[in-house]
């Protein structure tokens, strides 16, 4: 059964704008037929805007880094190169899980990810995303359209963190991030990209994941 099948897609490096225009345009045209998908990517630098994001979080000039005001929940972000993006494309309605339920699935994936390196994590009921040590190491931020999500989550693996100093990350003021590559230096981004996927389709439970 369809419901049972999830389809993945590793885009490499790419542009926020364009990934973004193709999600929209997948969700668009999905139907009660199409497969579950996930995205594996990571982005060129980009601010992103929640779409109840507060303007005082950025603290300021971004230079070069452009800001992109977008459909997801939460508030301004940050993404580049050495982050793992995972974009959740689920048929939530078809599945029968709500927004929290998705969550609190992505928050887990991310939190037995990180613990397969020695990384305690944890998530905060009033605060999304995953933490270690009281600092973020992955954002979360989903958008609903037609009973399907957009958008998903983004861990920082090995990047420049230096552009978070810009904003208040999320919408917190002074929270200081983190990155796997802080917490350890034996980690493969394969290898993290494969067992976030595995942790959150068994979440979900699809019996088969396919690599297109």
């Amino acid at each position: 059964m369809m419901e049972n099948v999830i389809n993945i897609r590793q885009l490499g490096l790419t542009s926020y704008l364009e990934v973004y225009q193709i999600m929209h345009n997948f969700t668009m045209q999905r139907t009660e037929l199409t497969l579950d998908e996930i995205w594996l990517t990571e982005h060129h630098a980009v601010f992103t805007q929640g779409k109840t994001g507060s303007p005082e979080h950025l603290l300021s000039d971004t230079g070069s880094i452009p800001i992109i005001q977008t459909d997801r929940g939460g508030q301004i972000t940050y993404h580049g190169p050495g982050q793992q993006i995972m974009y959740t494309m689920i048929d939530i309605k078809r599945r029968k899980l709500s927004i929290r339920q998705m969550v609190s699935y992505l928050e887990q994936s991310v939190i037995e990810t990180l613990a397969k390196l020695g990384i305690k994590a944890e998530a905060k009921k009033e605060a999304p995303g995953v933490y270690v040590n009281e600092q973020k190491i992955c954002s979360l931020g989903l958008h609903i359209k037609n009973g399907r999500t957009l958008h998903g989550l983004a861990l920082n693996i090995a990047m420049d963190l230096t552009p978070f100093k810009l904003i208040n990350p999320c919408g917190y003021a002074g929270l200081a991030m983190t990155q796997v590559s802080q917490q350890t230096t034996e980690f493969d981004r394969t290898a993290i990209a494969k067992n976030l996927v595995d942790a959150f389709a068994q979440s979900l439970q699809y019996q088969q994941i396919h690599y297109l």
